[in-house]
């Protein structure tokens, strides 16, 4: 079965065509970032007119490297939610258009769901049924989640931040020390040869609770960054100059530390409390070097498998929506066409 996915949740304009869930025929993206780098984050407006311009040769793109024509596409896919609601809507339109000019099934997909399910994206992952249940850490510019993942289509959230999310943590580290945008990747090569033990900076969540929890999950496996920000303005302003050299390369080491203990710290207490047969992350942080050495060694001290996403699907990407319908189809889970987007929509929804 070939799936044609559409994703335009927020910046990147991607297609792809996707055969049986897993072979990835062709995986074309458009990045925005050069159009956002001036303004040191996403423009709704920009985007969408951007995903106008851009989604119809980005289809065509997709098709011909994959070789297929419309005609020859099974079913269509798209992103539906959660994202920015002028971005959704326009994939969203293309592939139901796509969908019903062609007599063709259209299938939705929960943007987050098809960051988990890209761990499966590569020939020599394992089956899902075989992995689950699964405890998912879903990291990206903006969500941080701990998701149970019981079997494909169920998923139980179990902790999420209650600010910022990881992602924007690093985007507005690198825009305090003025290294630009987006800020993960320029984070991770300022912090080469720095040491992360330089400065403390603070995990978040990490003092003792005085009953004043308000959130319906667990604070233990909660995630907070808004005080690790406010940690890194005052470290900088306390200075009498501009960081730069190794002190810079030390203040963004341990930055990205603190950042990556924080959500690896929330994962092994997860492990510990879950009968779980495996871990995974996945999103765009997943791509940080540190964390997923952090991870590799929490799976290796817990004798629990670990699943990552393969570099190539970290980031926002049509595959691994044409990747979950696929699964859905295959399950019976595929349920009723989308009547819209949905631009909050949660995992809990998605049952």
């Amino acid at each position: 079965m070939k799936i044609l996915g559409i994703e335009t949740s927020c910046d990147e304009t991607a297609a792809a065509v996707v055969e049986n869930g897993r072979n990835v025929l062709s995986n074309a993206i458009y990045s925005q970032i050069a159009k956002h780098r001036p303004y040191g984050g996403v423009v709704p407006e920009i985007a969408s007119r951007n995903h106008v311009a851009m989604l119809p040769g980005i289809i065509d793109e997709a098709l011909e490297a994959a070789g297929e024509t419309y005609e020859s596409i099974d079913a269509f896919a798209v992103t539906y939610g959660p994202g920015l609601a002028s971005s959704l809507l326009i994939g969203f339109s293309a592939a139901k258009t796509l969908a019903q000019r062609l007599g063709k099934p259209l299938i939705r997909v929960n943007h987050h769901e098809g960051h988990l399910h890209s761990i499966f994206m590569k020939d020599d992952a394992p089956a899902p049924e075989t992995v689950f249940p699964m405890l998912g850490l879903l990291v990206s510019g903006g969500d941080t989640s701990l998701v149970m993942m019981h079997e494909t289509g169920r998923y139980e959230l179990l902790g999420s931040t209650i600010d910022d999310a990881a992602g924007e943590a690093l985007d507005k580290a690198a825009a305090v020390l003025n290294l630009g945008y987006p800020g993960g990747p320029i984070i991770q090569k300022t912090a080469e040869g720095g040491n992360p033990a330089a400065i403390r900076f603070p995990r978040g969540l990490d003092q003792p609770d005085r009953g004043k929890w308000i959130y319906k999950y667990d604070r233990n496996l909660c995630f907070s960054f808004s005080g690790l920000k406010t940690s890194l303005l005052t470290h900088v302003k306390k200075l009498d100059h501009v960081p730069e050299g190794d002190e810079l390369r030390d203040i963004c080491a341990s930055y990205q530390e603190a950042v990556c203990d924080a959500l690896t710290i929330r994962v092994e207490r997860g492990l510990k409390k879950l009968p779980v047969k495996s871990f995974a992350c996945a999103g765009g942080v997943s791509m940080n070097k540190i964390l997923r050495e952090k991870l590799e060694i929490l799976s290796e001290t817990s004798g629990i498998p670990l699943l990552l996403c393969p570099p190539a699907y970290c980031t926002d990407n049509a595959a691994m929506i044409a990747g979950v319908a696929y699964e859905k189809v295959r399950l019976g889970l595929a349920g009723a066409e989308p009547g819209d987007v949905n631009p909050n929509l949660k995992l809990a929804d998605w049952e």
